[in-house]
């Protein structure tokens, strides 16, 4: 079932990728929970409960606070009913007008073939000072 969650993680990132968000949130469990790293701009609503919060809350702030928003998991572990994505954050602030590359790592939690939790994990100061917070 591993490889399988992998499959299903690499095509969470394919669609986002393609700007398929439908895709993106039909990959998700109806109560998947989502944790935004602490201190990310986007964890003062955590945790994310359901794939509508996770649209509305993180997706929609992504899309409409920055230009050329993208996310680059370049390698995807293998942990079984976990899958582990290592990559990098691109775009430019629409507030501060900084870009940012950080590095990030989201743990995601699967079942059934769905992504049922997900963990962020991001350089927070990176993200800061390109919205000019910092």
């Amino acid at each position: 079932m591993s490889a399988e969650n992998v499959a299903v993680v690499r095509g969470i990132y394919d669609a986002f990728g393609r700007g398929d968000v439908a895709a993106v949130l039909g990959a998700m469990d109806p109560g998947i929970v989502w944790h935004e790293a602490e201190n990310f701009p986007y964890a003062d609503r955590n945790p994310y409960v359901g794939p509508q919060a996770v649209a509305e809350g993180v997706f929609a702030r992504c899309i409409g606070e920055w230009d050329g928003f993208a996310v680059e998991m370049v390698d995807l572990i293998d942990g079984g009913d976990r899958v582990v994505a290592l990559g990098r954050y691109a775009g430019t602030s629409k507030e501060g007008g900084g870009a940012m590359h950080p590095q990030a790592v989201h743990v995601w939690t699967l079942g059934d073939g769905k992504a049922v939790a997900f963990q962020q994990y991001i350089d927070t100061l990176a993200v800061a000072r390109a919205m000019g917070r910092v």
